[in-house]
């Protein structure tokens, strides 16, 4: 069961975090290998891979919980990526990170509309053409 649980994780996250899965696990496995497993078995291979909810439905959960929170920039950044990978829009996160002004205070929502920013800058560089000389 649990090499199914690990399999399945896997292959989800990879599907969300493109490369970024794997340098993370990397990261992670060095220190506390145990733990890189139950990152990618309950929350990859047990929740995300419920039925109930879209992929691109979890990614706006997450991202949300994570902006309202303010504690996990570097978290943040991850799943914002991984929520443009599932479907969402940048104007669709916009409006998101919005919507939690009244109940989060103004900070957490700019922090939030700032980390998308910088998401998004660095994704339409990475989709550049390289230039030739």
């Amino acid at each position: 069961m649990s090499d199914d649980r690990y399999r399945r994780g896997l292959d989800r996250l990879r599907t969300l975090h493109d490369v970024v899965g794997d340098g993370f696990l990397d990261d992670l496995r060095a220190i506390a290998p145990d733990f890189a497993r139950m990152v990618v078995e309950f929350p990859y291979g047990d929740l995300h891979t419920r039925p109930g909810l879209s992929a691109r439905d979890r990614q706006l959960t997450i991202v949300s919980a994570l902006a309202a929170q303010g504690t996990a920039p570097k978290e943040l950044k991850i799943h914002i990526r991984a929520a443009l990978n599932a479907g969402l829009t940048r104007d669709e996160l916009v409006e998101a990170f919005m919507q939690l002004a009244p109940y989060t205070g103004f900070p957490l929502a700019l922090e939030a509309l700032f980390a998308l920013k910088q998401v998004c800058a660095e994704h339409a560089q990475s989709a550049e053409p390289a230039k030739e000389d």
